[in-house]
C-alpha cells in the first residue's frame, strides 16, 4: 500500500493492522499531494492500492493517482478523514477512487466523538467490505456506552470556557514538557479498537448531516477570506485549493519559509487559545513507534512540509478580532 510520507500516523498503523506492507511516497513541493514522479517510480505489479490523503479539508491532486493506479491495476483508497464535503471536479471527495474513508472523530466538525464510515464503488466490492465489517466490527455495548458519554461531554465542553479546561490545560502541560507528539495527539497507540457505532450516535450523525452543506459553505467563504489575508504576509504561504476543487476548510494549513519562523509563530500562539497548532509533528519516518511499519527512507519534501507547517483555525468560534491578533503575531514573527 502506497501512502503519503506526511499523513496521520494512524494510516500506516491501520495498513499494518491488516497485514499489508507500507510503502512511502514523497510529496509534491509545498503541497500534501503525492509527487507524480515519485508515485510512478513507487508503483509496480505488486502494488495493491494507493492512498491519497485530502488534508485540512482541501482536495489532493487525484489525476496522477488515478492514472498510475489504472496503469498498474491498483485500487485507489481515498483518505477523506479531514475532508467530508469537499469536492473534486463536481464530485464529493471519497467517491472518486474505489473506496473512500471518512472520519467522524472529535474535532472533525460533524462528529460522533469516535467513528467514521466508508463508501465503495460497485456491488461486489461493497458486499465484500460489508462482510468484512460484520466480521471485524461487532457491537460492543460497554465501549459504545463510553462513546455516548464522551460525545455528550464533548457537546457540553465545546465552547471557549470548556475547551480551555478540557483541551487547553492538557495542551499546555504537554508543551511544558516539550512533548509535542502528545500536544497534537500523535502519541503511540497500541491498538485500533473496532466496533459498530450504536443506533443513538448514528441518529446524531444523521441529524448533523442535514446541516453539513450550509456549514461547509460558511467555512469556505470564511476560509478563503482568511487565506487571502494570510497570503499577503511575506515569508509564508497558505496551502490552498487546486483548480476545479472546493475545500471544506476546517482550518488553514500555513507554510513558513523556514523552521525558525514557524517556531517563532508557535512560541507565541500554540498555547494562547487562538486555534493555532501543528497538524502532524513529523513525516512518517519520524515516529519511533512506527519503526517496524514504515521504511526508514529519506522523504525530503515531506520532512520539509512537516518542519514548516502550522495550522490556523477556521472555526466561527475564532472571532475576527482574534484572527487579527493571529495575523499580527505572524507578521512580527516573520520580520523578527
Amino acid at each position: 500500500m502506497i501512502v503519503p510520507a506526511y499523513t496521520c500516523p494512524l494510516v500506516p498503523q491501520a495498513v499494518a493492522h491488516v497485514g499489508l506492507r507500507v510503502q512511502l511516497c514523497d510529496l509534491a513541493a509545498d503541497r500534501f499531494d503525492l509527487d507524480p514522479g515519485a508515485l510512478a517510480d513507487a508503483c509496480n505489479e505488486e502494488t495493491l492500492a494507493i492512498i491519497p490523503t485530502h488534508l485540512g479539508g482541501l482536495v489532493a491532486d487525484l489525476r496522477p493517482v488515478l492514472e498510475v493506479a489504472e496503469r498498474w491495476g491498483a485500487s485507489v483508497v481515498e483518505d477523506a478523514a479531514q475532508a467530508l464535503g469537499a469536492v473534486w471536479c463536481g464530485r464529493p471527495v471519497g467517491t472518486i477512487g474505489d473506496i473512500g474513508v471518512y472520519s467522524l472523530s472529535r474535532g472533525k466538525g460533524l462528529t460522533l466523538y469516535e467513528g467514521g464510515f466508508w463508501v465503495a464503488h460497485g456491488d461486489e466490492l461493497h458486499a465484500a467490505m460489508a462482510q468484512a465489517a460484520d466480521e471485524l466490527m461487532p457491537p460492543r455495548a460497554g465501549l459504545e456506552l463510553l462513546r455516548v458519554v464522551q460525545l455528550i461531554g464533548y457537546r457540553v465542553l465545546y465552547n471557549p470556557v470548556g475547551l480551555h479546561f478540557a483541551y487547553g490545560i492538557p495542551l499546555r502541560r504537554a508543551l511544558a514538557k516539550n512533548d509535542y507528539f502528545r500536544a497534537v495527539g500523535d502519541e503511540a497507540r497500541s491498538a485500533i479498537p473496532l466496533h459498530r457505532v450504536g443506533r443513538w450516535r448514528r441518529r446524531v450523525g444523521a441529524s448533523a448531516l442535514r446541516r453539513l452543506a450550509s456549514a461547509i459553505a460558511a467555512n469556505t467563504r470564511r476560509g478563503r477570506a482568511r487565506a487571502a489575508r494570510l497570503g499577503r504576509i511575506p515569508g509564508i504561504r497558505v496551502v490552498s485549493e487546486l483548480p476545479e476543487t472546493v475545500g471544506a476548510w476546517p482550518f488553514l494549513m500555513v507554510l513558513a519559509d523556514s523552521v525558525e519562523v514557524r517556531d517563532r509563530v508557535l512560541a507565541h500562539l500554540w498555547s494562547a487559545g487562538l486555534g493555532v497548532t501543528r497538524l502532524f509533528i513529523s513525516d512518517l519516518t519520524g515516529y519511533g513507534h512506527l519503526g517496524g511499519v514504515v521504511p526508514r527512507t529519506t522523504m525530503p519534501r515531506a520532512r520539509s512540509f512537516a518542519d514548516r507547517c502550522f495550522t490556523v483555525s477556521n472555526s466561527e468560534c475564532l472571532s475576527d478580532a482574534e484572527f487579527e491578533r493571529v495575523l499580527d503575531v505572524i507578521r512580527r514573527s516573520v520580520s523578527a
